[in-house]
């Protein structure tokens, strides 16, 4: 699996956080809805090690004359032996050791006439690199040389003779080891460039989608700003963490224009401060024929005393709808008082209930009866204290819902290699939207996620 789609299933898992927030769309165009989503990336050490292990292998240097280098007598050969590990190191450094095994033979005599003896050895070549982010998506790194470990320096045994070839083997790897350097930044710096990956997944992504067939509904996603913060090197990972802002908008009836494509993706803007909670808004829908349906199982029929017993006043009918930003209960009745009352509020959210409620309520009483309207305050006592006491629409189910398909959502596998951990640490309805035929509950959601990255491919 490479970077692409690996960066596609990325954009593909926040996309289908909005495609559920929009699961329920209203015949209207939703207002565009703002939100941040902040995601810790942890990428191993290990997909270092695999990189620069497939950059560096092999015979390394080889120098097959004798005569060369003023007629040093000198033949030599370094191969990369076994893996090269990587430690971390403080201040976002890492520590590459390569193995090397060294094949090397030395002419000893004078006037052309030489004897000559190999030997084979190892040792350790390392290097010292340190890590940081561009803003333009790369991984750069300034790889600097630390010398070498040997586990037994050379010595040539010409009987009599005993020639030690350290010196010469230095020179060659130093001059060799300085060239390294350069290959490991090169190929890091290739191949974690997610800039061109980015762009393409960045424009598919933007793209319309037509979510409801039924409402020829169309959501279209718009990211915005991205931030991260500086690389964080550990023992085992690099960690850092990606924030994005996003808009969420909802077209009904025609599909959006498309985003004009982009050639690069926004650089990102260095924030130290990004937390590790983000805030995710998403949307559900009621439609008043369900709030209307909800207000009848709760009052229709129902009888209640207005100054006596004898005297009581019957709900014959209850209706629901929208009035600009408020909710209208419109409750006919008859007895003690016979019209139709009209009972208008501002939606708000009863927390203790999971529920919608009435707050600052107006009542208004249309009766034929002139005898009944002294009444009236009696009556509007009661059937407000009983509409704002008893009335409400359940958001329970609408909350489990959300929490149980972002939990989904938040732990799986999308693609082999990454992988998403995450929790949602609370979810509360905090606004609600009228219109004309629709309650839109936008939900705001504190949540955790955790992106692992392995098994990268290059």
């Amino acid at each position: 699996m490479n970077i692409y789609k690996k960066t596609q299933a990325l954009l593909f898992f926040i996309y289908s956080l909005f495609i559920f927030s929009q699961s329920s769309i209203p015949v209207y165009t939703l207002p565009k809805i703002k939100s941040n989503i902040t995601l810790p990336v942890s990428l191993p050490v290990s997909e270092i090690n695999n990189l620069i292990n497939q950059s560096v292998k092999g015979v390394l240097y080889e120098d097959q004359s004798y005569t060369d280098n003023n007629n040093d007598q000198f033949k030599v050969r370094v191969e990369k032996q076994g893996n090269i590990a990587i430690k971390a190191l403080s201040n976002n450094r890492l520590m590459i050791s390569v193995p090397l095994k060294v094949w090397a033979e030395k002419g000893y005599g004078t006037l052309g006439y030489y004897m000559y003896q190999d030997t084979n050895f190892n040792l350790i070549m390392n290097f010292i690199t340190s890590l940081a982010a561009t803003p333009d998506w790369k991984l750069s790194t300034k790889t600097t040389t630390a010398g070498f470990v040997w586990t037994q320096k050379p010595v040539l045994d010409y009987g009599k003779v005993k020639i030690p070839i350290a010196s010469f083997i230095e020179s060659v790897l130093k001059e060799q080891q300085n060239k390294f350097t350069t290959v490991i930044d090169q190929q890091i710096k290739s191949q974690f460039n997610l800039q061109p990956q980015l762009v393409m997944a960045w424009n598919q992504f933007s793209k319309p989608i037509n979510v409801s067939q039924e409402y020829n509904t169309w959501l279209k996603i718009s990211p915005q700003n991205t931030y991260m913060t500086p690389l964080q090197v550990f023992q085992d990972k690099i960690k850092t963490t990606v924030g994005i802002d996003l808009f969420s908008e909802t077209f009904v009836g025609k599909m959006p224009l498309p985003t004009k494509d982009v050639t690069s993706i926004p650089n990102f803007v260095v924030r130290p401060d990004l937390q590790n909670i983000f805030n995710l808004q998403t949307t559900a829908n009621i439609s008043f024929d369900e709030a209307t349906k909800i207000a009848r199982q709760q009052f229709l029929n129902k009888e209640f005393p207005l100054n006596s017993e004898k005297n009581k006043v019957k709900v014959d009918d209850i209706k629901v709808y929208g009035e600009k930003e408020n909710i209208v209960i419109e409750v006919k009745t008859q007895g003690g008082v016979t019209g139709t009352a009209f009972i208008k509020g501002k939606p708000a959210y009863d927390v203790q209930g999971h529920k919608i409620v009435l707050t600052q309520t107006d009542f208004n009483l249309k009766t034929k009866n002139f005898f009944q309207k002294a009444l009236t305050v009696l009556f509007e006592g009661t059937i407000r204290k009983m509409i704002e006491k008893d009335y409400g629409i359940p958001l329970m189910d609408i909350e489990n819902s959300s929490k149980k398909s972002l939990m989904e959502s938040f732990n799986k596998e999308y693609y082999k290699g990454i992988r998403l951990q995450g929790n949602v640490i609370e979810l509360k309805p905090t606004q609600f939207l009228i219109s004309e035929s629709y309650i839109t509950v936008v939900i705001d959601t504190k949540a955790q996620l955790q992106i692992n990255i392995s098994g990268l491919s290059f």
